[in-house]
């Protein structure tokens, strides 16, 4: 699995592939090995994704975070 992990693709490459193996599952022109395959490949890119959304959840929970004032910067306007 870590062979794999290291090729993970950025957030939107990775919907594209996921898109392309639920047709590629959905179609029944594979094999059982074939679809085990891309249902193992399916569940590594659902949670690279999951992953990638938790993290941007995170960060803009911080810059939007009133409460913190470390992430509070002042406005330039740059007039």
């Amino acid at each position: 699995m870590k062979d794999s992990a290291e090729k993970l693709p950025d957030f939107e490459q990775a919907l594209e592939e996921l898109e392309s193996l639920v047709e590629q599952l959905e179609s029944g022109d594979l094999t059982l090995d074939q679809s085990l395959a891309q249902f193992k490949r399916g569940v590594e890119l659902t949670r690279h994704c999951q992953n990638v959304l938790d993290k941007a959840q995170q960060l803009v929970h911080k810059l939007t975070d009133a409460e913190d004032e470390s992430s509070a910067t002042p406005f330039d306007s740059g007039d």
